[in-house]
Parts: C-alpha cells; sequence; structure tokens
C-alpha cells in the first residue's frame, strides 16, 4: 500500500482541541496594502461597491457580456516551470468518438447539441455540451459502412434542422430536390482539380467541421460531474453554480467594442456587423464524481466533513488522492470537435493544473486565456449564488490547498 504522509493517516490521534474555524475571508491573499477591497471578497462582507458594477464608467463587467479573460503565457513566452511544478501528464491521449449527438432546446432559450463520447481508457459515456452551430464532431461526421442517410440522420451526423419528411443528412441533396441550384463552391469542388469527385466525397465536403477562422478562442469549461451539486441542491460546492454559469456564458453573444467596456476587439475589428451570431462553447462534461472517486466515497468524505475535516483531508482519510481527475480524454475530445491547434481556447476555470493538463502532453490544445469563475456571492455582495459554512470552508481549501485563483 502506498504511504501517506503522517497527517492523513486514520491512525492519527485527535486534537485535544478542534483546530479554529477559519473562512476565506481571514486569509491574506492580497501583498499589497489599499483602502480598496481586493478583489477576493468574502460572502460575509458588503463592500463599498460590489465588483463589475461599474460598467457605465468602463470598468465593470455586466451580466450580460462576455467575462473578461487572462491571457496567458506560452512555451515560447516563459521558460517552463521546474520538473514536478506541472500536473502528471498522460503520454498517449486516448482514443474517443462520437456515438450519436441531438439537438437540446434549454430552460434559458438557448439551444444546445449534446454529444455522446465513448472511449478506449474507461466504459463510461462522456459528454460534450455544445453551444452555437460552429463546432462539430469529427467523429460523428465520418461515414459509418452500410449506413443509409436515415441511419446518419438518427445518430445526429446531419447539416442544418431535422424536420418531419427530410430524407437526406446532406444540405446540398435536399437542395437539389428542391430545385435549388448549387453553390458556387460546390460546384468548385466537383468539378475541380481536373478529375472530379465522387458523390459520397462531396458530401463529407459539405460538412465542415473546423472552427470558422473569423471567430476567436471559443470558450471551454472542463467540468467534473457532481450529482450533489448538481442534482440534489448541495450547498457543500459550488459545481451546480459553475455548470450554469458556463452555460449562461456560452449562450452570449459575441463582444464588440460598443458593446463591452474594455473589450479586446481592436478598432481594426470595427468592420464587423454590429450584430454577431454567437460564438458558442464546449462543456466537457466528465464522469469523475468526487474529484474521480465516486459517490459512495464522496458521501462517506462528507461524513469525515462533519466530523471537522476539510474535502481535501476526507480524501486522504479514506486513502484516495487528494485530487484523482484526469483530463486526457477533455484534450481529445477538443480536438475531435477541431478546438486543438494554434488558435487555442478560452478556458473557464481557477485551477491552474487544469490548465495545463487540458493542453495535453505534447500540447495539442493551447489555453491562450483564462477564465475566472468567481462564486456568484462575491460577484453580487451576497444577494445571490451559494452561501453557508460549507461552501466557505470548501472555497477556502480550494485557495490554502489547491492554490485556485478565485479572483478576478
Amino acid at each position: 500500500m502506498a504511504a501517506y504522509p503522517a497527517h492523513a493517516s486514520p491512525a492519527l490521534t485527535p486534537l485535544s482541541h478542534p483546530r479554529p474555524q477559519r473562512t476565506v475571508s481571514d486569509f491574506k491573499l492580497e501583498h499589497t496594502h489599499s483602502a480598496v477591497p481586493p478583489p477576493l471578497v468574502s460572502p460575509a462582507l458588503t463592500p463599498p461597491t460590489t465588483p463589475w458594477r461599474n460598467s457605465e464608467e468602463g470598468v465593470g463587467q455586466r451580466h450580460d457580456r462576455q467575462p473578461r479573460s487572462i491571457s496567458l503565457p506560452q512555451p515560447d513566452e516563459a521558460t517552463e516551470d521546474a520538473a514536478g511544478e506541472n500536473p502528471s501528464l498522460l503520454q498517449v491521449l486516448p482514443k474517443v468518438w462520437c456515438e450519436v449527438r441531438a439537438r437540446i432546446p434549454t430552460t434559458t432559450g438557448q439551444e444546445m447539441w449534446l454529444h455522446l463520447y465513448h472511449n478506449n481508457a474507461d466504459e463510461k459515456e462522456h459528454l460534450a455540451i455544445v453551444f452555437g452551430p460552429n463546432i462539430r464532431s469529427r467523429s460523428l461526421d465520418a461515414a459509418m459502412p452500410g449506413e443509409t442517410e436515415r441511419d446518419r440522420m438518427i445518430r445526429g451526423a446531419y447539416v442544418g434542422t431535422l424536420f418531419p419528411g427530410r430524407t437526406s443528412s446532406r444540405l446540398q441533396v435536399i437542395r437539389r430536390e428542391e430545385g435549388v441550384r448549387p453553390s458556387a463552391g460546390y460546384l468548385t469542388g466537383l468539378n475541380g482539380n481536373g478529375g472530379g469527385i465522387s458523390n459520397g466525397q462531396a458530401g463529407q465536403q459539405e460538412i465542415d467541421s473546423s472552427y470558422p477562422e473569423e471567430l476567436g478562442p471559443p470558450l471551454v469549461r472542463i467540468h467534473s460531474e457532481c450529482y450533489t451539486g448538481e442534482t440534489v441542491w448541495s450547498a457543500r460546492c459550488d459545481c451546480g453554480e459553475q455548470l450554469d454559469e458556463a452555460e449562461r456564458l456560452m449562450g452570449l453573444p459575441v463582444p464588440t467594442p460598443s458593446s463591452t467596456p474594455g473589450s479586446e476587439i481592436g478598432e481594426h475589428e470595427s468592420h464587423r456587423p454590429s450584430k454577431l451570431p454567437s460564438a458558442g462553447g464546449v462543456i466537457i462534461y466528465l464522469r469523475q464524481e468526487g474529484r474521480g472517486i465516486g459517490l459512495k466515497e464522496k458521501l462517506k468524505a462528507y461524513n469525515l466533513q462533519d466530523l471537522g475535516h476539510d474535502t481535501m483531508e476526507a480524501n486522504l482519510l479514506l486513502r484516495h488522492p487528494g485530487d484523482a481527475r484526469s483530463y486526457g480524454l477533455a484534450t481529445a475530445m477538443l480536438m475531435d470537435l477541431g478546438l486543438g491547434g494554434d488558435r487555442g481556447i478560452k478556458l473557464l476555470t481557477n485551477n491552474p493544473d487544469k490548465v495545463r493538463a487540458v493542453e495535453g502532453p505534447n500540447r495539442e490544445v493551447r489555453v491562450v486565456e483564462r477564465v475566472p469563475m468567481v462564486p456568484i456571492a462575491w460577484q453580487t455582495g451576497g444577494e445571490r449564488g451559494v452561501q453557508g459554512k460549507e461552501v466557505e470552508k470548501y472555497l477556502s481549501t480550494k485557495i490554502e490547498k489547491m492554490k485556485h485563483m478565485l479572483s478576478k
């Protein structure tokens, strides 16, 4: 059995006096002294001005605008961290393939596309929740031996929108049946290069599985399953809140200079139309409950937390790592969705280890910007969001022991 540090041993004699309870407010996270409250504000404190409320002055962030992001240095801009500082990465990414996707209208009025993935690393069904029309799965669009057009539509490998009576997964076939002249690009593909291409190849060319060049890096959230926080309203964590917030942000319109104070869009892009389609984004939903230990062990950890231990100590006392999650599947799924390469992604996270882990062993995916996920209770001065002593202690542990960066 692996050796564990002494503080994690169940045989450790309990302290005669309980440790004093501390909250996020007790940690001195800023090194400068100022009369202005620091970005990291406890829900128990109502600041003189709620963060991001002064949007009219050009320094705030409205709830209906794209979030502010933090640019991250790339390998050629900064020296790599010393050995042991980066999280351990899989040497070879697992193979993933999308089995099916379906359109899901949501209660917020947005539409999303739910993709179900299988892989060669585990028997679980992982999910990609895709917002916007610009992100497609390459493995889903690939032709399957012996399948009919109806088979393709049933598994979600179609272009456009399904409707009663539709007979083909490809728009060009439908347009031809309706007497619509093919586009010039389609005809060029059929007649170019001196030899033409087959109808099957033409159908595949119609499906563009790459994210459009004219759009900036898409928002991405790597979210691990949390039954308690997402389904049974647990206030021990903010996982459900983070999932909802990621969905909201990915449904917002693309920022423009006139709509977002401090937007990164420059004057050279002012020729763009005032109303742009949503750039969308992806939530990779990994089935690794309880930071990878499973629901049964997670519930045991909750009981240990009620006995006075924090979330990391509880996992260690149960003979599990403090964080047993892996992100190789997320990297492979992002690549299948066409989000690898130099364009990069904006990652919604507070976890610095996740930034490097999602990029993959050979930086197959580039995280060019990090978007902090500041608890809603902190943004609203306690008016909204998950609140309570349990989530306060949970966030304190993430900051103190997991080095999460919960500031704007």
